[in-house]
């Protein structure tokens, strides 16, 4: 049953009727936000409402605002590609917004545990997360709406970068200069968590959910932040290993081949400088990736992140070299 304050907030927005009793399911996966399919008279919908504590082992606190800043996120968007996002269709500033649900669009990650690695489909996520940063780059309206970064350190830089120094002492003044370096860096409009869990295919291309940690910040964050989780899904389903580096490959090129607010370099150093942080942070900070279980792929992590974190990388290329390493030279 929907919690009186969220069925409040539907009938406000004339999305419930006053006597609607809606039945409703809390959706899985999510660890930030409670999250249900709604089935209103007037069709399903989906509505969230964001987590004060998240649920995760170690003590995780944020700010609820986040939520609004999501929703804005979404409708920014749609706004230069539609489609890109959800529909949103009510929000309330106070916690919640209500979005179109949308089904029967198969999740990124699903398909690359199923070992399915479409290098199209990562040219296209490449080419629309680029072509978001380069509408919002050096927009000063954009920026003020997005201010977020207390946010943003709380969502991002404290529990990955900084949780991750804690855990690793000798490597922690190089993961505390890559938080600071980030949280001044102020180019684009990032999502934040643009990970395979939070991209449907849809029938035109990629639908991104889940932009809780929208920030007005350093575009190279998303990049990395992609190319990370195609890295670390090549441990999970190793037999795709290749394929999934090819992914890795093409949404690179995609997306620095859209890069026009500044030089492509720039952004390329910076997105490889960050990614082993961002490795590291998966196996050590405070959100770890759930589907890394043995202690050679940990260790592999580690010695790879800890390798470019002491000496680091100018291109993506050279951490992609790395990765490409046989599983039994790692035993």
């Amino acid at each position: 049953m929907l919690p009186e304050p969220v069925l409040a907030f539907l009938r406000k927005h004339g999305l419930a009727a006053a006597g609607e009793m809606p039945p409703a399911v809390a959706l899985s996966g999510g660890v930030s936000s409670d999250i249900w399919r709604v089935d209103l008279h007037g069709g399903a919908v989906c509505v969230k409402r964001a987590l004060p504590r998240l649920r995760v082992e170690q003590l995780w606190e944020v700010p609820v605002e986040r939520n609004r800043y999501e929703r804005m996120w979404i409708e920014t968007a749609n706004a230069i590609i539609p489609g890109v996002a959800p529909r949103v269709l009510a929000a309330d500033d106070a916690g919640c917004f209500a979005m179109q649900l949308l089904e029967n669009h198969p999740l990124w990650k699903a398909e690359l545990a199923e070992g399915r690695a479409d290098r199209e489909f990562a040219a296209k996520v490449g080419n629309c997360l680029v072509r978001i940063h380069a509408a919002t780059a050096g927009n000063k309206t954009c920026a003020a709406k997005f201010d977020t970064d207390r946010n943003f350190h709380a969502i991002r830089l404290e529990p990955y970068l900084l949780a991750a120094g804690r855990v690793h002492a000798g490597l922690e003044t190089q993961l505390r200069e890559l938080a600071e370096r980030t949280a001044r860096t102020k180019l684009a409009l990032v999502h934040g968590d643009v990970s395979p869990k939070n991209i449907l295919i849809g029938p035109q291309g990629p639908i991104f959910l889940d932009a809780e940690c929208a920030w007005y910040g350093d575009p190279a964050f998303d990049l990395a932040f992609c190319l990370n989780h195609l890295l670390l899904k090549g441990l999970w389903v190793p037999v795709r290993r290749k394929a999934f580096l090819q992914c890795f490959d093409v949404l690179a090129a995609a997306y620095l081949a859209g890069v026009d607010w500044e030089p492509r370099a720039d952004a390329e150093r910076r997105a490889a400088t960050l990614l082993p942080g961002l490795l590291l942070a998966r196996v050590d900070g405070k959100s770890p990736v759930e589907y890394l279980k043995a202690d050679a792929d940990k260790e592999f992590v580690r010695e790879i992140a800890g390798r470019f974190l002491r000496s680091p990388p100018s291109t993506l290329a050279e951490v992609r070299a790395a990765w490409f390493k046989p599983a039994w030279q790692r035993s």
